[in-house]
């Protein structure tokens, strides 16, 4: 399970990546698992290079925020039975581990993109699906969609790549336990009472709502985005004291970026702000 040979080095407008789709547009790169056939499900391969992907993300100044979602009418069935659970069973403790921590990498990966990440959910979303969902910063649904960490019904514990972590901050301890001991589907409808959906909308329209609300992101203030989902996730860990001067200091810092003074310039003139991410 060795690394790719190479790395996402190039503009990633002009990336073609093997495993998933990608577009970028206006500053809004669209991700797309597409397997629709076995319903986009990950292989050991598509792990990697989406996690090379989203490191890439860093190092890639005209993509300002990014979206995820599925071909073919699904998000994600989770790791593929055949290409990746079949070989698991077959490994040492060793070769197991590389595994966990390389599917880690990629919940971490997401997290430290500092581009905000959207996920626009349609079908079965299970597995390793469901988790890609959760580390998204926002999630839409399509109409029907059915949402599951689907580890418990394979024998495993519910804590697989940080869902013990951050799922019951996204919806709650109790309802979080209640998904990772039974492994049930959770409906769209229960997914946005409980806060794991932002809103339901067609499927017609899921891909489309993300990427307008992807753009509206993307045209917004980009160092303070950054530094809104760098706090939003350092935050986590801190007292409301901690918190609060660590945002002071953030709020400093965004104060002498340009994108501060067109803001005041453009209110002052009674236009609206055009950002450009200094």
């Amino acid at each position: 399970m060795s690394r790719p040979a190479n790395p996402v080095t190039i503009p990633l407008a002009d990336y073609s990546p093997q495993h998933f789709v990608l577009a970028v547009v206006d500053g809004v790169a669209t991700v797309t698992l597409n397997r629709p056939e076995r319903k986009n499900p990950l292989t050991f391969e598509s792990y990697r290079e989406l996690t090379d992907f989203f490191r890439a993300c860093a190092f890639d100044d005209e993509v300002k925020s990014v979206v995820v979602t599925g071909a073919g009418g699904n998000f994600s069935s989770g790791g593929d039975v055949f290409e990746i659970i079949g070989p698991l069973v077959k490994m040492d403790t060793k070769g197991l581990t590389a595994f966990t921590r390389m599917t880690g990498d990629l919940v971490k990966a997401m997290r430290a993109c500092p581009q905000p990440i959207i996920a626009a959910v349609e079908g079965i979303c299970a597995g390793a699906g469901a988790i890609v969902a959760m580390a998204s910063d926002m999630r839409l649904a399509a109409s029907g969609t059915k949402v599951a960490f689907l580890f418990n019904k394979v024998g495993l514990a519910g804590c697989d790549m940080g869902a013990c972590a951050i799922l019951p901050r996204i919806i709650g301890q109790s309802r979080a336990s209640e998904l990772l001991y039974t492994g049930r589907f959770m409906t769209a409808e229960e997914g946005e009472c409980w806060g794991f959906f932002s809103r339901i909308v067609t499927s017609e329209q899921v891909l489309l709502q993300a990427q307008v609300l992807a753009k509206q992101i993307a045209e917004g203030p980009t160092f303070a985005n950054t530094m809104t989902k760098r706090m939003l996730a350092m935050e986590w860990a801190m007292s409301v004291e901690e918190a609060i001067e660590a945002e002071a200091v953030a709020q400093a810092l965004c104060m002498t970026t340009a994108d501060f003074e067109r803001a005041f310039e453009a209110f002052a003139n009674k236009v609206k702000p055009v950002f450009r991410g200094d």
